[in-house]
């Protein structure tokens, strides 16, 4: 299964936390072709296709925003120094190429720090924190580094998608352009279909990775009957991870159906029973109070919106190898359509 181009183009655009133009431009441009397209001052799209029968309306919401680094000093020797956008393991960072975002254009760098050699012995035996890391872009001084980049410039990891065996892709940015790539098929493939009872939206919304900010406002303004989350999960077929804490979700096993305190049953039911009717493989995880995704945003909207998620396992999460197995998106998608094809008009999710 090769890299769908518009999965390649949102994987490449850059686009951390509150700085989302450029993969936002991506997904209005995908949706355009077969939806009613919008977005807004926060920085979220909804891509509607209308509903034909009266029906429940469904969002599909996947988040557009990446982790990034942002710059908050500039030295006289011509050094960044920065904050990261969402949350980072800075040993990641250590020795990365980035791409740092400027009025100017792309403006290249490394991620530098004292060298192993010059460390103290029980220095060497620590991880490094982000204050301790810099980003040298080669400029001769500090006068320099301040004609290139500004204050408040973002940066990202640089490099292209990689294919690896067995329709297995690694990135950067998969968290959670995925999810949103995913909405995109969905809508698609409802579009294709005819329609559903009622409007399927594809959303892709803003600073999940800090504030939620996105599927707050969007959750209000729109105010849809259903919500899917779509994210991320962890595979647990990686070393390290353990399946009696996050259960069995691994590579080839398809979407992944979160029950738990926040979601709503009956969605999972309906899923659950979608899944099972149509030959779409899944699995089950559970949660006990916040699920990390913009479903902790979206049940509270207004007077509560049924809400629930579905995720695609993903390895090294957080990091610039994210790794996917594109049969798990091919599913997930598969799996949201059929539910807006199938849910029934009268269902009632008072509880």
């Amino acid at each position: 299964m090769p890299l769908p181009e518009t999965l390649r183009r949102l994987l490449t655009a850059a686009g951390p936390s509150g700085y989302e133009q450029a993969p936002a431009a991506v997904f209005r441009e995908a949706a355009s072709a077969f939806a009613e397209v919008r977005h807004d001052t926060v920085g979220s799209t909804v891509a509607r296709v209308p509903g034909t029968g009266g029906g429940k309306s469904v969002a599909v919401v996947g988040h557009i925003d990446e982790i990034g680094l942002i710059v908050h000093h500039i030295d006289d020797d011509g050094f960044l120094w920065f904050t990261g956008v969402g949350g980072w393991d800075p040993i990641v960072l250590v020795g990365q190429r980035v791409d740092i975002a400027t009025r100017g254009g792309v403006v290249p760098g490394v991620v530098g720090k004292r060298p192993i050699h010059l460390m103290k012995e029980e220095d060497r035996k620590k991880g490094p924190e982000l204050k301790h890391l810099h980003i040298d872009i080669g400029a001769a001084d500090g006068d320099e580094a301040r004609r290139l980049v500004r204050i408040g410039d973002v940066a990202v990891i640089a490099g292209e998608p990689l294919e690896f065996p067995g329709g297995r892709f690694v990135s950067r940015s998969m968290d959670n352009r995925l999810g949103c790539y995913i909405a995109l098929e969905a809508a698609r493939l409802v579009s294709e279909a005819g329609g559903a009872p009622g409007d399927v939206y594809a959303v892709a919304v803003a600073q999940e990775e800090i504030t939620f900010g996105g599927s707050h406002t969007t959750a209000y303004s729109l105010a849809p009957d259903v919500a899917i989350a779509v994210d991320v999960t962890f595979a647990t077929d990686q070393p390290g991870i353990s399946e009696q804490e996050l259960g069995k979700h691994r590579f080839g096993s398809g979407a992944v159906l979160t029950r738990g305190s926040t979601l709503h049953p009956l969605l999972f039911e309906l899923l659950h029973e979608t899944a099972e009717a149509e030959g779409i493989p899944f699995t089950i995880d559970a949660s006990g109070r916040a699920t990390g995704t913009d479903a902790d945003a979206i049940h509270l909207s207004r007077a509560g919106i049924p809400t629930t998620v579905i995720s695609v396992p993903l390895r090294y999460m957080h990091s610039p190898v994210e790794m996917v197995q594109l049969s798990d998106v091919d599913a997930a998608a598969r799996l949201i359509a059929a539910f807006a094809q199938r849910l029934p008009a009268d269902v009632d999710f008072r509880r």
